[in-house]
């Protein structure tokens, strides 16, 4: 059994899990639109660089947020999916785009909008 991680409090498990880059995005997507292949992903989130991509994919599997699947195929088939732990996250997801989009006042353009927040 690997060695235990050592966090302060509650939320930094969560903070540990789902921080990074581009994880919550990610999370958000594959529990929306079902299960993804590597490019499809990197095209989702053309933002980050494909070393970042890979390595947040593998911390979310580490972590049991999601699964990926190998195919013997030529070229190689590799797919992402979401795991029922991922699922879990996705109220608190939901409140991360509904908190961006209540807050992005005049600094921030949404050129991609994801979340299906209510309006007031």
């Amino acid at each position: 059994m690997p060695e235990k991680i050592k966090v302060s409090c509650e939320m930094e498990v969560t903070l540990k899990m789902i921080g990074g880059k581009c994880k919550p995005l990610i999370l958000h997507y594959l529990i929306e639109d079902g299960t993804k292949r590597y490019g499809e992903l990197q095209n989702f989130v053309k933002s980050i660089p494909k070393k970042t991509l890979t390595t947040q994919l593998r911390d979310m599997e580490v972590d049991g947020l999601i699964t990926r699947t190998i195919y013997s195929a030529v070229p190689p088939k590799v797919e992402y999916s979401v795991t029922e732990l991922g699922s879990s996250l996705y109220p608190l997801l939901e409140l991360m785009c509904e908190w961006g989009e209540k807050n992005a006042g005049d600094r921030f353009e949404i050129l991609n909008k994801q979340c299906d927040c209510e309006k007031d």
